[in-house]
């Protein structure tokens, strides 16, 4: 049997000391709820932060209402900045963080329902990426979390298979 990306996250956050840190809007703590179903969690997540509206975001992950007044909350700035926020708040090394639009509403012409944006958070650099999932909002929650586990561990191993630069400063176009 496989191991999860959950419990190989764990394995590599624990050999390399490093502590993790979540922003979750779309995915309502979903990404946090399955890192700490693997015991011993405890020993590298620091915690999460389910920012759902733009004034917890604001709040509680110091996202600018700039930011969010000018890309929206389903955005790469939005995502960096989310994950900068939370990594620094609760001083972790490293933060993944998720804003999308699970469904079955609110979703936009330019932003249709499943377009999620996953950002990442660490000491040597931020990275985003876009992503579209076609389930209803229960898929789309768990497909967004699935994706954002893989994001970590992509990062951990040093893979760049996603082929994710660096973000560029917050204030700039998608």
């Amino acid at each position: 049997m496989d191991a999860t990306p959950e419990i190989l996250l764990g394995e590599l956050l624990r050999r390399r000391g490093l502590k993790l840190a979540t922003a979750e809007s779309c995915t309502g703590g979903l990404v946090a709820h399955r890192i700490t179903n693997v015991p011993g969690s405890s020993d590298y997540f620091v915690g999460g932060v389910t920012a759902y509206a733009y004034e917890a975001k604001v709040a509680l992950l110091h996202v600018s209402w700039d930011t969010l007044r000018t890309h929206g909350a389903v955005s790469r700035a939005t995502v960096i900045e989310m994950a900068r926020g939370v990594r620094t708040v609760l001083g972790a090394g490293l933060a993944i963080a998720v804003s999308g639009i699970a469904g079955p509403g609110g979703g936009l012409p330019d932003k249709p329902v499943g377009t999620t944006w996953i950002g990442l958070s660490a000491t040597d650099g931020d990275w985003a990426r876009l992503f579209h999932f076609q389930g209803n909002r229960e898929a789309n929650k768990a497909a967004a979390a699935e994706t954002a586990l893989q994001f970590l561990l992509n990062y951990l191993e040093g893979s760049r298979a996603l082929d994710l630069p660096p973000a560029p400063i917050p204030d700039q176009q998608e």
